[in-house]
């Protein structure tokens, strides 16, 4: 890597003993036969929005048979259905006769279908318990049952509760207190302007138009506002540079990967929530990469494009704009996986130009990945690649609305009732604009992920090669910053908490109140916020979550503080700022936030 006269860099040597490389199958090409599957399957798999039937069936199937074999199991069922007609007859009673029991059934945590005061009156308490009593059965009808898949029985009992939702109370305005009411106040107008809501969302359902940033969010103005250029773009990410705002900075600048399933402004909101804005104003030189947003032609793009000429680009241009200075690697969601296989790589070759390595809600083991492991299984797999083959990429709704389901009571239904219903409009936020600006995946890279990384689990199984060769996790030698949130419904603190299993470097682990987003946006003053912090020594023996969150007391206030004392205690003297264009090398392309963050 070319270096200024005189400018010491960090060493880069060849590992003692390099392993030979992995031979590598020949890829074959397709049948006409084959190509002629794969396109019937990509078209059906349009339909049915990327959901494998056959998956479906084979979780019912196997649901259904190792039931009709489990005369005890049956027995429960039964059981469970008188009690819970018990339950219900009870609370009927006491409502009808002036009581206010408490109800048998409460709604889940994330249920906010129920938060209006008229589901505590008769008739709607009783239909609103009478709904979820029969959830509550299902539930236990499709829980663990011997010999019955895990996975298929979690996919059944998400299936129902996908059926029971639609025909919940809360979707009827006939049943629906407060349906009722905003229709009495406002002489129905709610439901006038709730079906023009709905006429809208269809249209850009069938078109497939992508909704413009409103004007008040602008992207460069209002959002992604931070000072700095590009100073360096290639067909895979622009490299943004951020405006110094103090005088002095550490010498070790910060490289943040964000995941390219977003656009990387989540991290740059507005300017009160701001993480990079806040982290250049700590004193540092920040970096970012922004990605492009791939169409048809980026079919091709393999895994491997983004690690290379994203990651390692990246840090070959920070190594010419400060030479000589390590880099303090920051990566968010995908981008931490994606840097994760970047650092192994680089411990694996020698290469020590990170100072440390930051990974926040990002997940190196796929094992325990949650509810999205509801979505993958070979057959899934299978037919979300050849939906993928045909189009080129995974489009925006295929990957939205299964973010969404996992959530569907409150992320689909409650805003459908309020939106369709009400008459509400969608009442944007800095968040929800960010949500809504969503982005594609290339088909092989994707394809890559799916199937190597979250299905067959390669990076922590040994198994995932890079240039040839096995890379391995407890070849980091970087200490290592592993954030992780509460309620983090698409990498569970508990997986995300397995990196402290596969790693034996210096570690510090942090668990902070909120969700993916909510929990990694915790800026300091954030009203309500805690967070519990740990240290794991270089070689200490693995403790396990449980035992770690019970070690560990909450702390009040914003997780930012501690992760940049931490930085600062791996970084070294400060020097004067470093400004956007001051290499001739890498001049100024174009102001912050860049061309790529603006691809529709």
């Amino acid at each position: 890597m070319p270096r200024k006269p005189g400018a010491k860099a960090p060493t880069l040597v060849q590992a003692q003993t390099p392993c030979p490389p992995v031979p590598q199958p020949r890829k074959q090409e397709d049948h006409p036969l084959k190509a002629l599957d794969r396109s019937t399957m990509g078209t059906l798999a349009r339909f049915t929005s990327g959901l494998s039937p056959h998956a479906m069936l084979d979780a019912w199937s196997d649901w259904a048979m190792h039931l009709a074999r489990a005369p005890g199991r049956q027995l429960e069922l039964v059981q469970r259905a008188q009690e819970n007609w018990l339950k219900m007859a009870g609370f009927t009673a006491a409502r009808l006769t002036g009581y206010t029991p408490s109800p048998p059934f409460p709604p889940g945590q994330y249920d906010t279908r129920w938060a209006h005061p008229g589901w505590q009156s008769p008739p709607f308490a009783l239909w609103q318990q009478g709904f979820l009593g029969v959830q509550d059965w299902w539930q236990a009808a499709t829980a663990d049952l011997r010999g019955l898949r895990r996975q298929n029985a979690q996919r059944s009992g998400f299936m129902m509760r996908q059926l029971l939702d639609t025909v919940s109370p809360a979707n009827f305005p006939a049943l629906n207190p407060e349906i009722l009411q905003k229709t009495y106040q406002t002489a129905g107008r709610n439901l006038f302007e709730g079906a023009l809501h709905f006429v809208d969302d269809a249209k850009h359902v069938l078109t497939q138009d992508h909704r413009p940033v409103p004007a008040e969010f602008a992207l460069g103005t209002a959002l992604a506002c931070t000072e700095g250029a590009v100073v360096y773009r290639n067909e895979f990410m622009e490299l943004i540079q951020y405006s110094p705002s103090t005088d002095i900075v550490k010498a070790e600048p910060v490289l943040i990967v964000p995941a390219w399933i977003m656009k990387y402004y989540i991290l740059d909101l507005s300017p009160h929530n701001s993480f990079i804005r806040w982290l250049v104003g700590q004193g540092y030189t920040v970096f970012c990469i922004s990605w492009r947003n791939p169409g048809a032609e980026q079919a091709e793009w393999a895994l491997e494009d983004y690690r290379k000429h994203g990651v390692m680009q990246a840090l070959e241009v920070i190594g010419d704009i400060a030479p000589g200075a390590k880099v303090h690697a920051n990566g968010y969601c995908l981008g931490g996986t994606l840097l994760a296989i970047a650092a192994a790589t680089m411990a694996r070759d020698g290469d020590n130009r990170l100072a440390s390595v930051t990974l926040m809600a990002a997940q190196v083991d796929f094992a325990e990945a949650g509810e999205l492991l509801l979505f993958l299984d070979e057959s899934q797999v299978a037919y979300l690649e050849d939906m993928m083959w045909a189009q080129g990429y995974l489009d925006r709704p295929q990957m939205s609305g299964a973010f969404a389901a996992i959530r569907s009571e409150d992320l689909i239904w409650t805003r459908a009732v309020r939106r369709y219903f009400l008459g509400e409009p969608d009442l944007p936020t800095d968040i929800s604009v960010w949500v809504n600006d969503t982005t594609r995946m290339p088909a092989r890279m994707h394809s890559e992920y799916l199937r190597g990384v979250f299905l067959e689990n390669r990076i922590t199984a040994g198994r995932f090669a890079v240039e040839g060769r096995v890379i391995a996790l407890k070849d980091i030698a970087a200490p290592l910053f592993v954030v992780a949130t509460e309620s983090d419904h698409i990498a569970p603190w508990r997986s995300v908490y397995k990196t402290t299993l596969f790693t034996d470097c210096d570690l510090h682990f942090v668990l902070t109140k909120g969700g993916h987003n909510g929990g990694i946006l915790s800026e300091p003053g954030h009203k309500g916020r805690h967070y519990r912090i740990g240290h794991r020594p270089a070689g200490a023996p693995y403790c396990g979550p449980d035992g770690w969150h019970a070690a560990h007391d909450p702390r009040a206030g914003s997780w930012w503080p501690e992760w940049a004392n931490w930085l600062g205690q791996h970084s070294t003297a400060p020097q004067p700022a470093r400004r956007p264009g001051a290499s001739a090398k890498y001049p100024t392309l174009a102001p912050a936030p860049g061309q790529y963050i603006h691809q529709p």
